[in-house]
């Protein structure tokens, strides 16, 4: 089950765009110049976006065809096993976030194989995700648990514990052919 946010007017997703971040005035909520609703600040004319928010996921697999999965530490989904994933930083290329996301979270070394596809989905910190999917080739390194993850490990294919994201879900099954739980 992916997140469910409901939505009811455009306002609702503006609901907690309190004050600029440009200057600090109140911002109101009206009609842009293309006459969609948006938190405008009054007093210096910032417009607030609502856009998905990027992130990576990573799949690997190692020499016995098993599938690096982590113990998510935080939430959401704390305690669920999810890819090796991250939201991308503004200051990397989504190709170089997946390889920073696959070294803090599980100690290993990767270089990016191909790209897998791109989901938009649900989340219940930023409404709307846009996540996209790499195949990684490990290329060193220690397996160990890191960032924010509790722990990491292989899982073989046919014996997958239930994925955190309806993202890594689909990643996984365009990959491997298997439907994850």
């Amino acid at each position: 089950m992916d997140f469910m946010i409901e939505v009811k007017t455009v306002k609702d997703l503006y609901h907690n765009a309190n004050y600029c971040q440009s200057c600090g005035s109140r911002m109101e909520i009206k009609h842009d110049r293309e006459d969609k609703l948006r938190a405008i600040c009054p007093a210096c004319g910032f417009i607030l976006y609502k856009n998905p928010i990027p992130a990576v996921a990573i799949l690997a697999l190692n020499e016995n065809n098993e599938i690096l999965l982590v113990k998510r530490l935080y939430e959401p989904r704390a305690g669920m096993w999810a890819l090796p994933s991250g939201y991308i930083e503004i200051d990397k290329s989504p190709q170089e976030n997946a390889i920073a996301e696959m070294k803090e979270e599980t100690g290993l070394d990767g270089a990016i194989d191909h790209f897998i596809d791109w989901y938009y989905g649900y989340s219940p910190i930023y409404l709307r995700t846009l996540s996209i999917g790499f195949r990684m080739i490990i290329k060193g390194g220690k397996l160990e648990a890191g960032d924010d993850a509790e722990d990491a490990r292989f899982f073989p294919l046919n014996s997958l514990p239930p994925l955190a994201f309806a993202a890594h879900k689909h990643f996984v099954k365009l990959e491997t052919g298997i439907d994850s739980p």
